[in-house]
């Protein structure tokens, strides 16, 4: 049996504010598969999805799904299918899903799936739940079937950042998209491996004492620097006289 959908309350955030600005470059651009007419049109709304579930930082050749590229292309998936196949990709579960916790990956799909933030830590919550109980296809079911999704996107819509601004606020939440892929348990667990320790000998490492070189390298270079210093004073008091006329250099 499997256990509900743990129950949290929605918070007012952005998306759920109704809309009376004039739109403009601040809002995302919907990418609707009903309304698409050219190939180029096409290609956008597939590079559009790519952006929204892997984010810039992993769009790459060889993070390609281009069967189902073919397969949305040809009408035998929906948006909504073609999402759905990114989100179980091996790329997906190995760029985002192994290298996070339950909670990060959580608020991450929520994110690009739903295109909003959690609404608060219960919500994460109740979602690491399903993710741990029907493991990631069945998460991924979830969010993709569930009523707020079929409401905002439906089946031809791309997933985008509902109402990132609002009129009263100078500037609007940031870009989901410049959100690290990963949270600060993972960079722990990195830190506890030896991934950012410095050591002596490397070029970053620096003791507690800040370095000093050795006392005749200090002398040296005291002499070096007063004799450029008298040297160029002497230059440029023969310059001042030669303008004068006073020398001839």
């Amino acid at each position: 049996m499997a256990i509900p959908l743990l129950e949290y309350s929605p918070s007012s955030q952005n998306q759920r504010v109704l809309n009376y600005e004039i739109p403009g470059d601040e809002q995302s651009w919907i990418y609707n598969a009903e309304n698409l007419l050219s190939n180029s049109e096409f290609q956008g709304l597939i590079w559009a999805a790519y952006r929204q579930i892997f984010n810039e930082q992993q769009i790459l050749a060889s993070n390609r799904e281009k069967s189902l590229e073919s397969q949305l292309r040809a009408g035998q998936i929906t948006v909504r299918e073609f999402i759905r196949g990114l989100l179980l990709s091996d790329t997906f579960r190995r760029r985002n899903y192994e290298p996070n916790s339950n909670y990060r990956f959580v608020e991450m799909c929520i994110q690009r799936v739903l295109g909003r933030n959690v609404y608060s830590d219960r919500e994460k919550l109740a979602w690491s739940i399903v993710l741990a109980t029907k493991g990631l296809a069945g998460f991924i079911d979830d969010l993709l079937d569930s009523e707020e999704y079929l409401d905002n996107f439906g089946d031809d819509i791309v997933p985008y950042q509902r109402r990132r601004i609002l009129p009263q606020r100078i500037e609007g939440e940031t870009p989901f998209a410049r959100m690290p892929r990963y949270g600060a348990d993972y960079r722990s667990k990195l830190e506890d491996m030896g991934y950012f320790a410095h050591q002596e000998g490397d070029y970053a490492w620096s003791s507690s004492q800040p370095y000093l070189p050795p006392a005749p390298v200090l002398l040296v270079a005291k002499i070096l620097t007063f004799a450029g210093a008298g040297l160029l004073g002497l230059l440029t008091l023969a310059v001042a006289l030669a303008a004068f006329g006073w020398i001839t250099i």
